[in-house]
């Protein structure tokens, strides 16, 4: 990444790729000018090149959404934004069902959520470069933490991980839905507003929720951590974010742990929504931190 006050020049493309569950998924790739631009993509959407500059050494991330959220959400647009322009190559993409991407919403899950971040990882690695980094705002920074956890599920190249207000498990979402609207217990699907917005929520997908055993995969993470979250978060509370960092801790006596930061975002909001300053700190963090950890 470059450092220095001043920007670097930014592009933004629109990509489609093969998601985890047999959709295509929406994605759009935020990237520094003169970087991944000299032949179309695979799939023929885009004018990124299928393999960064060598020059370049532009890092790729891959960011993952909030549950209900797609990759337009202001947070997720302003800091892929930012990142390019510190010179990173960010993959953004909406999960199946959500924004752009094919498939229905009330069928997926917390496992179609990792099925689609593994395939995005793997178009990332395929198109733009190896992946090194992600980021994941809650639900999604849930997802990423799995993928980190999973020896198998990581990607080979993949330097380091951030998240964004998550939880340290799935189970309480679960919880949430059906209190919100007791019919997906009881009959097995119902409406619930998230957003302003009614969803469909099927029982399945919270026994999914239930399935997963994310604090596990949370010891297993051997990736240099950044855990982003804020004391007013009314969403997902810090609490939370104390627990992933404790959990991420946890290493056998005189066993080499991999860094793990806490950073508490004071007064911002679940969706950082509130105050731009948020988005420019946080995105400046990220910046340092990946550059930090990509080699």
């Amino acid at each position: 990444m470059t450092s220095g006050s001043q920007p670097t020049p930014r592009l933004s493309r629109r990509v489609r790729f093969p998601g985890g569950c047999g959709f295509e998924l929406a994605g759009i790739v935020d990237v520094a000018a003169g970087v991944n631009e000299q032949a179309p993509l695979a799939t023929g959407i885009s004018e990124l090149s299928t393999t960064p500059t060598p020059a370049s050494k532009s890092p790729v991330l891959v960011f993952s959404h909030c549950f209900t959220c797609n990759k337009d959400l202001k947070a997720i647009v302003r800091i892929s934004r930012s990142l390019a322009g510190t010179g990173a190559t960010v993959l953004r993409y909406d999960m199946t069902g959500l924004g752009g991407s094919g498939g229905d919403f009330s069928w997926t899950n917390f496992t179609t959520n990792v099925a689609d971040l593994r395939a995005a990882i793997r178009f990332a690695s395929q198109e733009l470069g190896p992946v090194v980094g992600l980021i994941g705002h809650s639900f999604g920074g849930a997802a990423s933490l799995a993928v980190a956890g999973n020896p198998q599920d990581a990607a080979e190249n993949l330097r380091a991980v951030a998240t964004l207000a998550a939880p340290s498990e799935t189970h309480h979402l679960a919880t949430l839905m059906e209190r919100r609207n007791p019919a997906i217990a009881t009959a097995g699907v119902g409406a619930v507003e998230i957003g302003g917005r009614a969803w469909t929520i099927r029982r399945e997908m919270l026994q999914d929720f239930r399935s997963h055993h994310l604090s596990e995969l949370i010891t297993r993470i051997a990736l240099p951590l950044m855990v982003l979250h804020s004391p007013a978060d009314e969403t997902v509370g810090f609490e939370e974010a104390i627990r992933i960092y404790q959990l991420a801790s946890i290493r056998p006596p005189d066993t080499l742990a991999p860094p793990v930061s806490l950073v508490a975002l004071d007064r911002a909001d679940h969706l950082l929504g509130n105050r731009a300053a948020d988005l420019t700190y946080v995105a400046e963090l990220l910046a340092a931190f990946f550059k930090r950890h990509h080699l």
